[in-house]
């Protein structure tokens, strides 16, 4: 991450502040298109965070489709669409599956074998089929596709959400020292990276599957504290954990 505006817009991102780091983008995403792919990204992720801002998240990707003119571009901004529609989906504002799917498809259509985008597409495409096809069959395949990807094209932010979906399945069967490990893995790389926003949701999977009940309280509390801090971000989290606490 040479680049100072990539540096930059990476704190802003990382910290939650996803509006000023799609305004660092705004004046070099007007004729770029690889900087207007970044400030989709950017406003789609603040969409899966805050489940606001889906307006500007739309038209920074249609700014960002106007401008792909290669099959790489095109099939990137394929996946962002397909992301996008995912999570209107998952949050509920809207349904859009078969809008997710399609997009998916197209994407896996345009990005060549060896594509760097392959592996996020991966990913996405375990989303789908664990969160909105229920298959997870589908579903560990495509995270194992994407985990091994993303490990050979060095994305190690897109590593530590592999290791923390990969943890959800082995939990689910029963699995809880994988489910340990891979948590463990997400958090350690979420610190490593200074991915703040991310690493409450890491905190509160850990102590999900952590036998010691002061250990798994001790994550808890600094998971909250975490999203306190951000102002309540991540949102799903934020309500999960005022359940919680409710209950207690």
């Amino acid at each position: 991450m040479d680049d100072p505006l990539d540096t930059a817009v990476w704190r802003l991102r990382s910290r939650g502040c996803w509006k000023d780091a799609a305004e660092l983008l705004t004046p070099r995403a007007a004729d770029d298109a690889s900087a207007a792919l970044k400030r989709s990204v950017v406003l789609t992720e603040r969409c899966m965070y805050t489940s606001t801002g889906w307006d500007a998240a739309e038209d920074a990707l249609r700014a960002a489709e106007a401008l792909a003119l290669t099959d790489t571009e095109r099939g990137a901004t394929a996946c962002e669409r397909g992301y996008l529609a995912y999570a209107s989906t998952l949050l509920g504002v809207r349904d859009r599956a078969d809008e997710a799917r399609t997009a998916l498809g197209r994407a896996a259509a345009l990005l060549s074998p060896g594509s760097p985008i392959r592996p996020l597409l991966d990913f996405r495409r375990g989303l789908i089929s664990q969160h909105l096809a229920h298959n997870p069959t589908g579903a560990l395949a495509a995270f194992q596709r994407a985990h091994a990807g993303a490990a050979a094209h060095g994305d190690t932010l897109l590593r530590s959400f592999t290791w923390r979906h990969l943890a959800a399945m082995a939990e689910a069967d029963g699995d809880l020292p994988d489910a340990r490990h891979g948590f463990a893995e997400s958090l350690r790389i979420r610190e490593e990276l200074g991915y703040l926003v991310g690493i409450a949701p890491a905190l509160a999977a850990l102590a999900d599957v952590e036998p010691d009940p002061d250990e798994a309280a001790r994550l808890r509390t600094e998971a909250g504290r975490l999203v306190r801090l951000l102002g309540g971000v991540p949102v799903w989290l934020a309500e999960q954990l005022s359940t919680e606490e409710t209950a207690d």
